[in-house]
């Protein structure tokens, strides 16, 4: 049975795609929100940019037809644009008043479902009180979940593997090892190869290009920078980071896991020591957590202060763990140009080539927002994108619509993409325990 779906404004905000993402089902927008879109266009910021891309979209689609009418989308459904005629009804539904737009958006779908009495009208809104009221409403309500990815479905990048001694010695010595079939591995997928005689001996290992056969992990027991990794997520993390072939890296982890210190540390010996990048680009989304400060006086570098302090705090203690190498100072760096902090609301139009670059707290962007960026990147760039989906300062995504989530699960089975989970904290007891138990 064909469906009616009435998209709000916050739909289409959040992805101006969403026109097309009901299948053969019909589309309806009303005019309430066509005037929500149209005081949004005007703003510099994404959801301006989103707006705008809505305004282009539904102007393109009036060629073929009238929107009033209703007109065919190129998915087989169909897209109309509806208002309210008349003044309220008095059978129960005039509870809300008609001052907000939500409630004429929640007037006119009542309309829309008596008008269709045999197609089920569905209500989109990732307005959780807007659905809470369409419900009371007796309306279908539903978020936009085209782009969420649960964090219990989310992939972990790592698997564990028993083994008997006599395979993991010819793991050992052979370099590689045959994975037994009946099973999907995604490529770069890290394994741990238990001993099944002694689970506290293993070996690290990831899964190859072919997903068919483990290979070893490159070796960091040395330490990257000055940094040793301390467990074996943290090993994964520096072999995804630093890997040649993998061209995006994926680190989620709860704080004071190492998630920016190990990206910062790989990113400085590759760019600095082994001269594989021009410079490394640190980035950041420029989202507050609690009330904004207002007005920053100041340049872009002074603006840009508050939310760069973190990596600058990562760089100072880098900084210090090679006190006999000031060549390598990241403040001498940053004022080079070997080191570049900025934040994330320029990037749009540019083209990235030969840079390694960091995103960090990336769990705080739209699914669009990391499209943006890694749509931004050239021929010889490394994105590496670190986030804690469970510490989300932005208030248009959740911990399961947000782009880190997004992200991973969609490039799982990239050949060049690598995803690592960081579990234990390492900042402090104080920081692991509270990270835990608050």
């Amino acid at each position: 049975m064909k469906k009616t779906y009435i998209l709000d404004t916050n739909v289409l905000l959040h992805d101006p795609n969403s026109l097309l993402s009901f299948q053969d089902n019909s589309v309806v927008l009303p005019i309430e929100v066509i005037e929500e879109i149209d005081r949004f266009k005007r703003e510099s910021s994404e959801l301006g940019q989103n707006a705008r891309a809505v305004s282009r979209k539904l102007d393109a689609l009036r060629e073929a037809g009238r929107l009033s009418e209703g007109i065919a989308l190129p998915n087989g459904g169909r897209l109309r644009i509806v208002f309210k005629k008349g003044g309220a009804r008095k059978n129960g539904h005039a509870v809300f008043t008609t001052d907000s737009v939500d409630n004429r958006i929640l007037l006119l779908a009542c309309d829309v479902s008596k008008q269709q009495p045999a197609a089920q009208t569905i209500l989109v809104s990732k307005d959780i009180n807007l659905r809470i009221k369409a419900d009371a409403l007796g309306l279908l309500a539903e978020d936009y979940e085209t782009d969420r990815v649960f964090i219990k479905d989310l992939y972990t990048g790592m698997i564990e593997l028993r083994e008997s001694p006599q395979r993991i010695a010819v793991f050992r010595a052979q370099g590689g090892l045959e994975l037994n079939g009946g099973k999907q591995y995604f490529p770069n997928e890290y394994c741990i190869l238990l001993d099944e005689s002694n689970p506290k001996r293993a070996a690290l290992a990831k899964v190859d290009f072919t997903g068919t056969k483990l290979r070893p992990i490159i070796d960091s027991n040395e330490g990257v920078w000055g940094i040793k990794p301390r467990n074996r997520e943290q090993h994964f993390a520096f072999d995804a980071l630093l890997d040649e072939e993998v061209k995006l890296v994926t680190i989620m982890g709860k704080a004071g896991t190492g998630k920016t210190l190990l990206a910062l540390a790989a990113g400085l010996k590759r760019t600095i020591m082994d001269r594989e990048f021009r410079r490394l680009v640190i980035a950041r989304p420029t989202v507050s957590m609690g009330k904004e400060l207002g007005f920053l006086p100041g340049s872009l570098e002074e603006k840009l202060a508050p939310w760069m302090q973190p990596v600058h705090d990562a760089l100072e203690l880098l900084g210090d763990l090679n006190m006999g190498h000031e060549h390598r100072r990241p403040g001498d760096l940053m004022r080079s140009g070997s080191i570049v902090v900025e934040a994330l609301s320029y990037i749009r139009g540019r083209s990235i080539a030969n840079q390694f670059m960091i995103i960090d707290e990336a769990q705080n962007l739209t699914p669009l927002e990391a499209k943006t960026i890694i749509t931004r990147v050239g021929q010889g760039t490394k994105v590496v994108l670190t986030g804690d989906p469970y510490q989300i300062d932005n208030p248009y995504v959740d911990s399961s619509s947000n782009g880190f989530n997004y992200v991973v699960s969609r490039f799982r089975a990239q050949k060049i993409a690598a995803h690592v989970e960081l579990q234990k904290g390492e900042r402090s007891e104080l920081a692991e325990l509270a990270a835990n138990i608050l």
